[in-house]
């Protein structure tokens, strides 16, 4: 099989190429671009399933980045095993036709207990005191010491949260680099999610943009040369388009205001209980997976959240067919923001009885997604002084609470989930074989085939 690399750059667009990106509109020019897509959900965990298994999420089972999880009564997001993605994945095609054949995944998403051959993924250190510490889990095991040997610990706290920026999309890059050479993979799996820190923060129109932009083209440039210089065949492309937004929708104080959310009081904090509720909304970006429990209930639910200003579509099982999200992980509804609107996990109707994770960075204990993380809350006074005695007290072995992020959507100005409005603003694919590449759009799920394509050398 013919040696590949698939590069994931998180957030690229047609629209966002031109003077800011001059060597991926060049090496683009010289190769060919299709348009990816479209998928709903737009998200993460989604996308990459479907592109890796040709399927849609009805068959895959990765409804979004997270779900209420029945049999365990909880809702998890960010869980790391591959065995909860349903179908075969393209390696495992491959390593069929040619038991040679090894595959690296770099950060892709759910890459615990895969059958890939070499891995790197986060996996953060929680010790007993509270204290989070960076780390990864690579496989083989030692590859770890060796690469944190090299290039130092990963970055965990640039890769998520309002500290964002290019080192850890560059420690991804350089992580490829000595993969490649120690090992020399025939397929490669890259994550670089830089740019969709700031179209988050910013919205996708902002001049500001400009310096990402230039970052993640010079990481880029450096990468992909590196693997064409190795003969490695190159295929560049992203998971979405992100839109601008600036109206933060909270479904699940709707919910509660109408009776159909339980919660906990727990030292005077609200603690949403899934299981005790008729009906909650695990919120995702633009979509939002809502659960009622009773059949009674169903038709009251969705005339409640029809009426929401912000709610586009609710999907009901003939709903969720059609657009690929008829499994049973999904909601018994599922919302689709208005251009313009995402949706928030909030249930509680009083800051002053927020759960004590709502001000942190804590992406596995917050019972939906919050881009709110990607800023420090403008309410607090010298910001940076107290974010610095909080990292003081993390280096001194305390316990602390990294108490920085606002309990609002407010400053959010971009988000995903839905379609692409227009080919320009969606996830592009592109590759140095343009023969491979078809005209116009690609569907999601044949991103699959065109991973084969390259491998087979066709």
């Amino acid at each position: 099989m013919r040696r590949t690399v698939v590069v994931n750059v998180v957030g690229l667009t047609p629209e966002l190429l031109g003077e800011h990106t001059p060597f991926l509109s060049s090496w683009i020019g010289r190769g060919g671009m299709a348009n990816a897509g479209p998928l709903t959900p737009a998200v993460t965990c989604s996308v990459q399933a479907t592109y890796l298994t040709g399927e849609k999420p009805s068959r895959h089972g990765i409804v979004a980045n997270g779900w209420y999880f029945r049999e365990m009564d909880e809702i998890k997001f960010w869980r790391q095993s591959n065995r909860l993605v349903e179908s075969p994945k393209v390696w495992e095609t491959a390593k069929r036709e040619d038991p040679s054949f090894t595959c690296a995944n770099l950060f892709w998403w759910y890459n615990m207990n895969s059958t890939v051959d070499y891995l790197v993924t986060p996996r953060p250190i929680y010790r007993a005191d509270g204290v989070k510490l960076p780390d990864i889990y690579t496989e083989p095991a030692g590859f770890r010491d060796e690469l944190q040997g090299r290039l130092g610990t990963f970055p965990l706290f640039n890769f998520w949260g309002p500290l964002t920026d290019i080192r850890s999309s560059q420690w991804i890059a350089d992580c490829a680099r000595l993969t490649e050479e120690k090992m020399a993979p025939t397929l490669t799996l890259v994550y670089l999610p830089h740019l969709d820190y700031n179209l988050q923060r910013l919205g996708p129109g902002d001049p500001a943009l400009a310096r990402d932009l230039r970052e993640i083209d010079r990481v880029c440039e450096r990468l992909i040369g590196f693997y064409e210089a190795r003969d490695v065949s190159v295929i560049l492309l992203s998971e979405y388009g992100v839109t601008p937004v600036d109206h933060p929708v909270a479904l699940n104080r709707v919910l509660r205001r109408a009776g159909y959310i339980t919660v906990r009081e727990e030292l005077g904090q609200e603690i949403l209980i899934p299981g005790g509720s008729r009906a909650f909304a695990v919120a995702d970006h633009q979509i939002a997976h809502v659960y009622v429990r009773h059949p009674r209930d169903l038709e009251p639910v969705r005339e409640l959240l029809s009426g929401v200003p912000g709610v586009g579509e609710l999907l009901d099982a003939e709903g969720k067919a059609r657009r690929g999200l008829a499994h049973p992980r999904s909601g018994e509804l599922v919302a689709l923001a208005e251009p313009g609107s995402w949706f928030s996990y909030y249930y509680w109707l009083d800051d002053r009885k927020a759960p004590d994770f709502a001000p942190n960075v804590d992406i596995h204990n917050k019972p939906g997604f919050d881009p709110a993380e990607l800023f420090i809350d403008p309410a607090i006074s010298l910001p940076r002084v107290k974010a610095s005695l909080r990292l003081l007290q993390k280096k001194l072995g305390f316990r602390y609470v990294m108490d920085l992020i606002p309990r609002h959507g407010d400053l959010v100005k971009g988000s995903h989930g839905l379609p692409a409005e227009t080919a320009a603003a969606g996830p592009l694919v592109a590759s140095n074989r343009p023969g491979l590449l078809k005209e116009g759009t690609i569907p999601a799920e044949g991103i699959h085939d065109l991973i084969l394509a390259h491998l087979r050398g066709e």
